[in-house]
């Protein structure tokens, strides 16, 4: 089952989830992200292509509950980077979430589809993609990556890898302390439909881009870079 990367939709892509639910899902995520150092691989990224020189705009895709916005402000913080941050989700629950849990105004929460990101903002130049391609099919990620190269931006995405080790260790520790039906069901569910780094490869050719890097990470990720115009 892990030659080729699962169809079957997570249960956090259908509508309707209770809030409480939801909100329980939210922050058991920000607690796995955290401990499997999900949150190091965005700002490694973040490193490579941020000047201090300049001022950004960066609008993270799929924000979920606005933990990984919330963590990248603390680090451009100590960086001393201008980096204004919005975060983009199709999910009104989750951006009430977000807002609720945001205790600045450093950071801004958009309920929209990412393709609409410019009925929003007139620039963006960085955008950023945790945990969220995974949920796309082929079609849409190749979609996806072209609507960012198209205009010029960045994108940095952060996601899984397809592996064995990270399906059952996954699968034992949301099993054994996990109190969300949603976290036990959804993590194995997110590794099966993650990716090899070769279908990277492939994916970002069929989209046309030249100019990108991919990297593995701990622990089972992939640090994808597509670099646009500077």
């Amino acid at each position: 089952m892990f030659k080729h990367r699962s169809d079957k939709k997570e249960l956090l892509d259908e509508d309707h989830i209770p809030e409480k639910d939801l909100f329980q899902n939210l922050r058991e995520l920000d607690f796995i992200n955290h401990y499997l150092g999900g949150y190091a691989i965005t700002f490694s990224a973040l490193n490579e292509i941020l000047e201090t020189t300049r001022a950004y705009t960066l609008v993270d895709i799929g924000s979920g509950g606005g933990d990984t916005l919330r963590r990248i402000n603390t680090w451009r913080k100590k960086k001393s980077l201008q980096l204004s941050l919005y975060g983009v989700d199709i999910k009104p629950m989750c951006v009430l979430y977000s807002e609720k849990k945001t205790k600045t105004t450093e950071i801004n929460f958009i309920c929209d589809d990412y393709k609409n990101i410019f009925d929003h903002l007139p620039k963006v130049d960085i955008i950023h993609a945790s945990l969220f391609c995974h949920h796309l099919s082929e079609k849409e990620l190749v979609d996806f990556i072209t609507f960012s190269s198209a205009r010029g931006c960045t994108l940095v995405i952060n996601d899984l890898e397809r592996n064995p080790i990270a399906y059952y260790s996954i699968k034992i520790l949301t099993t054994l302390f996990s109190k969300s039906y949603l976290v036990k069901n959804d993590a194995p569910v997110s590794v099966l439909r993650g990716f090899k780094k070769k279908e990277w490869i492939f994916i970002l050719e069929k989209a046309g881009v030249t100019n990108y890097s991919v990297k593995n990470k701990w622990a089972f990720r992939h640090r994808v870079i597509v670099y646009g115009k500077r």
